[in-house]
């Protein structure tokens, strides 16, 4: 397993004695009194708090460690900053559930699992590669994965058949051709888009563009961030470090070109509703979103006869790739019970637990073990997505979002060629990786 530079530094500039102390609550969580109970334990996450509530409800009828285990839904929006707050003044949760791109944000706030536990080697074998960003081989495992959210294709089927199309496109060809089909893409007689085949190509409308980008710059070879020959962490959005394919710029050019109205594939714009809202409404055809917005959209619109696919790949010299949202259980620093919390997070990141959490909250389990038991319909979907996800190291989400939403704006406006805004985004991310 690569050493991810920028993590251990975040690990251990930060809290070198958390690691000592790591240690200590591991060996006495995986060594004590099997008959003994965990404590109470508090978990923090954004996650559905009903959905997981119940799971850990059923498992603590059987596992006496679970009985007293607490979940507390936080708001999206104001999770990051409630949960700094709180750590700030020595109070917060005993457990933080994580997501993968916050990880170097938020390792300062955890005590690792130590690399005497948990070498790179088991994490491999236990944990999907998306699970990466969660493992340094110097300080161990910032938290444990429990859970994936991988992208996935909803596709209108009245839509798609209203144009003659059979099936949801595998390939990103196919999505140029759908979207030069004027009973799918249609405009008005003075231009206007009254039906869509894709939302692609601006930010602020389009629901996971900055997963939906980093997928299709994967897939073509690129890369957002890397490690180079020192070890260090950069950014590699410039076009010298695409490896192959599309490319970082190629990528951009294809993503934007669906907001350009010049173009013949000319399918969205900023004055349309949100992609979700739209796909919900029965006016786009082809929705890219995470494998939990499935119940979501079914209750915005019952009537709305969709199917769900794999996510769209490059045809010839591509990476068979996908992205995912990986969640995690982390030991706070400052947990009142960091011993529970840690035989806790051990619990509920085994095979039974994990897979209930799944099932529960409409994702796939992060777990290899769960991932290879059968399954069907859009489970089996979901799982085969979830295996070919893979993670970049995202040194700041919220300031990454705004420096994706800048490169793509910039083209999609007019106000800056391609390459140029690809130089200066790379520069921005440099410069949050030099801090």
């Amino acid at each position: 397993m690569k050493t991810l530079s920028i993590f251990q530094l975040v690990l251990l500039g930060t809290f070198g004695t958390f690691g000592i102390i790591g240690v200590l609550v591991f060996a006495l969580a995986v060594g004590g009194n099997s008959n003994s109970t965990a404590g109470k334990v508090e978990i923090w996450g954004i996650l559905n708090g009903k959905a997981i509530s119940e799971v850990l409800a059923q498992a603590g009828d059987t596992d006496p460690n679970l009985k007293e285990v607490g979940y507390l839904e936080k708001d999206p929006a104001t999770y990051e900053s409630e949960l700094t707050n709180s750590l700030a003044v020595g109070a917060g949760p005993d457990l933080i559930l994580m997501r993968q791109d916050y990880v170097v944000e938020d390792a300062g706030k955890t005590i690792p699992f130590p690399t005497s536990d948990i070498s790179g080697a088991k994490f491999q074998s236990l944990y999907i590669d998306a699970g990466t960003p969660y493992y340094s081989s110097t300080a161990g495992a910032v938290a444990l994965p429990i859970l994936a959210d991988p992208l996935v294709l909803y596709w209108n089927r009245d839509i798609l058949s209203a144009g003659g199309v059979a099936k949801p496109p595998a390939f990103w060809d196919e999505v140029l051709n759908i979207a030069q089909n004027i009973k799918i893409n249609a405009h008005t007689d003075s231009g206007s888009i009254s039906k869509s085949a894709i939302a692609l190509g601006e930010y602020a409308n389009v629901a996971n563009a900055k997963d939906i980008l980093s997928t299709i710059i994967l897939q073509s070879g690129g890369a957002i961030t890397a490690n180079d020959n020192t070890g260090r962490l950069v950014a590699s959005l410039s076009p010298g470090y695409g490896t192959g394919g599309l490319g970082v710029e190629t990528a951009l050019r294809f993503f934007t070109q669906f907001a350009d109205p010049s173009k013949s594939y000319y399918s969205w714009n900023r004055s349309l509703k949100n992609s979700r809202q739209a796909f919900s409404a029965g006016d786009l055809a082809l929705y890219i979103g995470f494998a939990s917005e499935n119940a979501q959209i079914a209750s915005m619109n019952p009537n709305l006869n969709y199917g769900v696919a794999p996510m769209i790949q490059i045809r010839e010299g591509g990476k068979t790739v996908n992205a995912a949202r990986v969640y995690a259980l982390a030991v706070s620093r400052t947990a009142k019970n960091p011993t529970g919390a840690a035989i806790v997070a051990k619990l509920i990141s085994s095979p039974a637990i994990s897979k209930n959490l799944s099932t529960a909250l409409g994702m796939s389990s992060a777990l290899r073990d769960v991932l290879a038991m059968p399954a069907d319909g859009n489970y089996l979907l979901f799982n085969q997505q979830t295996l070919i996800a893979r993670s970049w190291i995202d040194p700041d989400s919220a300031k990454t979002s705004d420096i994706f939403r800048g490169m793509i704006e910039r083209v999609s406006t007019g106000s800056m060629q391609i390459s140029d805004s690809i130089q200066r985004a790379n520069d921005e991310l440099g410069r949050i990786l030099e801090r």
